[in-house]
């Protein structure tokens, strides 16, 4: 069940980064840096994302 909170968490803060992202390139334009930042997290959190799934399939925490 824990594992599902995180998963979940994740998955939240990923949609708030590219929220944040998009809000940056309005506001900003395409010169801030603060767009690059919200990208390089973004992947950072998908990347967690894909090994939490994997973590999960493999233990069979998440078996279908």
């Amino acid at each position: 069940m824990l594992l599902k909170i995180l998963i979940a968490l994740v998955f939240l803060a990923m949609v708030a980064s590219l929220a944040a992202g998009a809000g940056f390139l309005i506001r900003d334009g395409s010169q801030s840096r603060r767009v690059l930042v919200s990208l390089k997290i973004r992947v950072a959190l998908a990347a967690m994302l894909l090994a939490l799934l994997g973590y999960g399939f493999t233990l069979g925490d998440l078996a279908a």
